[in-house]
């Protein structure tokens, strides 16, 4: 499989690094929160530049977002400035990716990843191309927008102004591109930013104690990651991978306007279900599709509305009844269909949410309804597939801790 035991856990490492832990922080800053704000950013910019007429190459935002998370986390003792300095020397900077790789390396069985990160963190990259650019005015957006959070917390900090004129400089690089322009000019798109970035305060489980405290943030990037990696697991098209990539990431988005409204809630009635669905619905027509640029709207919907749904768009119209995964496989496993696998997607959330109650139950912090919830959403895979995902073997590689 592409996607295994030892790498989920990596992945889920990400939860526990705190950034700016050096300064006075009104609330825990997470790597994984900050690099999904990031991914989200990258999206509005990269849309920016497709309205401009300019190709955008998505898989290689993708795949380098996501490998750059995992260095980050292998990594997560250094500070920026000095991973910056680091950066400029070739030499040294091939000794951390050494390390990187060394640590990994044991935790990935597909060799095929293990070529992927090998040439991510080996091969020189053009730093000119347009989907590297992207990321990286996306990384420093994304640190820019936190910063704001520190600055109001160490308002005495002689730092302070020598850390914003940096951030500022470093985000100047990139004014070229139009998404950023409109981000420092605050216009509409940024308010969608912040509304993206106001994810991180939202804590899931929020009734129940546990460690760690994971926000919808956060979660939205593991679900688009082990989304994606189901969908190479099906040998996806690129348009399905971008979709199941992006539709994780961006399938929680409702919650920015809704707040995290627990399972057991949603499902205690179909017909409570349907109406905080067309609560949702209203509210994202209302106060979220506003704050985006018309053109993308179509996709976002397309992304959240019925986002646990198999969708295909055929002849302009949307298609989910009696989709199955097998059907993307074997009949809309192209671009034309712009398919995109929100069963995949659903089980991604799932595993995610199984995850962040293993972890919390194996350090200690356990309680009856996480015993009761991983158990659940386990016992509930244990004879189905995601296509050619077994599923099934993913869950039982995890050690009974209840």
């Amino acid at each position: 499989m592409i996607i295994n035991f030892s790498l989920l856990n990596e992945f889920f490492r990400g939860f526990h690094i705190q950034r700016w832990n050096d300064r006075i922080r009104p609330m825990d800053l997470i790597e994984m929160d900050k690099h999904a704000h990031k991914m989200m950013i990258a999206f509005t910019l990269g849309k920016y530049e497709e309205s401009r007429g300019n190709a955008i190459n998505w898989q290689n935002i993708i795949r380098n977002g996501i490998y750059e998370l995992l260095r980050r986390i292998v990594i997560s003792d250094i500070k920026s400035p000095i991973y910056a300095e680091i950066k400029k020397n070739k030499t040294v900077f091939k000794e951390l990716n050494n390390y990187v790789f060394k640590q990994l390396e044991p935790k990935i069985e597909s060799e095929l990843l293990r070529n992927e990160l090998e040439d991510f963190l080996f091969n020189d990259t053009d730093k000119e191309d347009l989907s590297n650019r992207i990321l990286e005015a996306a990384h420093i957006y994304s640190s820019y927008w936190e910063f704001q959070i520190i600055r109001q917390s160490n308002p005495f900090s002689y730092q302070n102004i020598r850390l914003e004129t940096d951030l500022l400089n470093r985000i100047d690089n990139f004014k070229d591109l139009l998404g950023i322009q409109k981000l420092t000019n605050r216009h509409t798109i940024a308010n969608f930013v912040d509304l993206c970035g106001q994810l991180r305060f939202q804590v899931r489980w929020a009734q129940v104690p546990r460690v760690p405290a994971t926000a919808v943030l956060g979660h939205t990037l593991l679900v688009a990651i082990i989304s994606y990696f189901f969908a190479r697991e099906n040998n996806a098209c690129e348009k399905r991978l971008y979709n199941n990539f992006f539709g994780g990431l961006f399938h929680d988005l409702p919650e920015a306007v809704t707040r995290d409204i627990i399972s057991p809630i949603k499902r205690s009635s179909s017909e409570f279900d349907k109406l905080i669905k067309n609560i949702e619905e209203e509210l994202a027509e209302n106060e979220i599709f506003p704050l985006i640029e018309q053109e993308w709207t179509e996709e976002i919907k397309y992304f959240i509305i019925d986002e646990f749904d198999n969708k295909i768009i055929d002849d302009s119209k949307i298609v989910s009844n009696g989709i199955s995964i097998d059907d993307l496989n074997n009949k809309y496993n192209q671009n034309r269909y712009n398919p995109i696998d929100g069963e995949a997607i659903r089980a991604a959330d799932h595993l995610a949410a199984f995850l962040e109650a293993w972890h919390s139950c194996s350090v200690g912090i356990k309680t009856e309804e996480l015993v009761i919830a991983a158990q659940k959403i386990k016992d509930s895979y244990s004879d189905k597939r995601v296509g050619n995902v077994n599923i099934k073997n993913l869950y039982s590689n995890f050690r009974n801790v209840f």
